[in-house]
C-alpha cells in the first residue's frame, strides 16, 4: 500500500513539474495565462470507517486551473496590436468556420485585407451602419470579419462652400464694370479648391464688388470660367447679391445661404450645384478678411492607416484626409472562465462548464477597454514559478525516498524469513 501512496505522490509531483515547466516556457507568450496544479487527498471508503483509523490512499490531481489575471500591457508601434485592460476575450473565426476566444491581440493584414492572427484566424467585429446626417452606429447583433479597404475610397463632390468673411464697409464702388481680369472692377476676392464627382480638383474664386452702401455683389468663377455663362465673359447679373444692416450684419440672402447656378466642370464630372453659406459674414469698417473658408468635397483616397479607440471602434484613415468607421471590436465573456477548453495558439473555446459566450462592447458593462498599439504579456511570474519548480522537485524527491524506504522495509521483512 505504501508503494501505491508514494507512487501517487510521484505522479502528482510530476504533473506539478509539467505545469510549472509549461508556465516558464510560455513566460514570453503574448496573452498566455498561467496554470496551477491543484491536488486532493484520497481515502478508501467503508461503512464503518472513521477519520480515526483512516490512513489515506495518497494524492490525486484535482484539476489544473488556469489563472486569468491581467498580464502587463506592453506598448508597440503597430496600431493593430490590441490589448484588453479588464475582462473580456477577442472573438476569432477560425479557417474551419469555428469560433474561438483569445487574449492575444497581435494582428496583421493578409493579402485580401482581412485582419488575422498568426494562425489565420480572423478578428470579429460589429459592422458599421451609416445613419442619417453622417452618424455611424454598429449592429451588435451581427459579427463579421474585419476587412481593411484594399481599393481607393470614392470621392465626394462639393455640395456646399462655407465662407465667413468681413467686407470692408469703407470701400468705394468701382467705377468700371465687373471683369475678373481687372482688379479695379471688384473690391476683394478669395479662392478655394472644390471637387467634382470624379474627385478632380477645381479652383473656385469668389469676387466681391460693392454696388452701394450696405450692398455687394458676389461672382463665382470655377477654373477661370463663370458658373453662369461657362465663359470668361462677365455675366450680366451677379451670382449672389448681398445686403447688410446698418450694424454690419448680413441680411440677404435669407439665412445666409444662396444656391449657385448648376454648372458642368471640365474633366467629365457630373454637373454640380453648390450652396454658398455666408453665415457669419459681416460688413465692418475693417480690412477684408477671411475668417473661415471650407467646403465638403474631397478626392478619392487610399488607405493610409488604421486607428482604434478605447471602445474598440476601428477607423480607416485615407490619403485624402478623410476617415471612416469600419466596425467595432467584439468582446466576449463567460460565467466560468475555468470551464473554457484550451485549443492551443493561446485560444479557448466554450464548453458546457464555461457556459455560452456573452458578447458585448469594450468599455460597457463589465467589459474592459481596448488599447491599440499594445499587447498583453503573459501573466507568468518567472520568479514565483522557479520557486514552485524547486518545491515540486523536492516533493518528487520526497516521494521517491518514500518508495526507497518502503523497498528497504519490504527487503527487511523478506530477510526475516531466511
Amino acid at each position: 500500500m505504501s508503494f501505491r501512496i508514494a507512487l501517487s505522490g510521484l505522479n502528482a509531483a510530476s504533473t506539478d513539474l509539467e505545469v510549472t515547466g509549461n508556465n516558464i516556457a510560455n513566460a514570453s507568450t503574448i496573452g498566455f495565462k498561467e496554470s496551477r496544479a491543484e491536488f486532493a487527498d484520497m481515502y478508501a471508503s467503508a461503512i464503518q470507517d472513521t477519520s480515526k483509523n483512516a490512513a489515506g490512499q495518497g494524492v490525486q490531481v484535482a484539476r489544473i486551473a488556469q489563472q486569468f489575471g491581467q498580464g502587463s500591457v506592453d506598448f508597440t508601434s503597430n496600431n493593430l496590436d490590441l490589448a484588453i485592460s479588464g475582462q473580456g476575450f477577442f472573438v476569432l473565426q477560425n479557417p474551419d468556420g469555428t469560433i474561438s476566444y483569445t487574449r492575444a491581440g497581435a494582428y496583421s493584414v493578409d493579402r485580401n485585407g482581412y485582419v488575422i492572427n498568426h494562425a489565420n484566424d480572423r478578428l470579429q467585429v460589429y459592422p458599421a451602419v451609416n445613419g442619417v446626417g453622417g452618424t455611424t452606429t454598429f449592429n451588435t447583433g451581427v459579427l463579421q470579419d474585419l476587412q481593411l479597404p484594399t481599393t481607393p475610397s470614392a470621392p465626394q463632390p462639393t455640395s456646399e462652400v462655407t465662407a465667413s468673411l468681413n467686407l470692408n464697409s469703407s470701400e468705394t464702388v468701382p467705377a468700371v464694370a465687373f471683369d475678373p481680369a481687372n482688379p479695379a472692377s471688384y473690391n476683394s476676392s478669395t479662392s478655394t479648391t472644390i471637387y467634382d464627382s470624379l474627385g478632380n480638383p477645381h479652383t473656385a474664386t469668389f469676387y466681391f464688388r460693392k454696388t452701394a452702401n450696405n450692398a455687394w455683389d458676389s461672382y463665382v468663377y470655377v477654373d477661370g470660367n463663370s458658373i453662369q455663362t461657362g465663359t470668361t465673359t462677365p455675366p450680366a447679373t451677379a451670382d449672389v447679391a448681398l445686403s447688410f444692416s446698418a450694424s454690419g450684419a448680413l441680411t440677404s440672402p435669407a439665412g445666409g445661404i444662396a444656391t449657385l447656378s448648376t454648372f458642368t466642370p471640365s474633366g467629365g464630372g457630373a454637373p454640380l450645384t453648390i450652396d454658398l453659406n455666408l453665415t457669419g459674414t459681416t460688413q465692418y469698417g475693417a480690412a477684408f478678411g477671411v475668417n473661415n473658408l471650407i467646403q465638403d468635397g474631397y478626392t478619392s483616397g487610399r488607405l493610409a492607416g488604421v486607428d482604434i479607440d478605447t471602445e474598440g471602434v476601428i477607423f480607416a484613415r485615407y490619403t485624402n484626409g478623410q476617415s471612416s468607421a469600419l466596425g467595432k471590436v467584439a468582446l466576449a465573456k463567460f460565467n466560468n472562465n475555468q470551464g473554457l477548453r484550451q485549443v492551443g495558439d493561446t485560444a479557448w473555446v466554450e464548453s458546457y462548464q464555461s457556459g455560452a459566450a456573452q458578447l458585448g462592447e469594450a468599455g460597457t458593462s463589465s467589459f474592459g477597454q481596448i488599447q491599440s498599439g499594445a499587447l498583453e504579456a503573459s501573466n507568468v511570474d518567472v520568479a514565483e514559478q522557479l520557486v514552485n519548480l524547486i518545491t515540486a522537485q523536492r516533493n518528487f524527491q520526497a516521494n521517491a525516498k518514500a518508495i526507497s524506504t518502503g523497498d528497504q522495509i519490504t527487503q527487511a521483512i523478506i530477510n526475516l524469513a531466511r
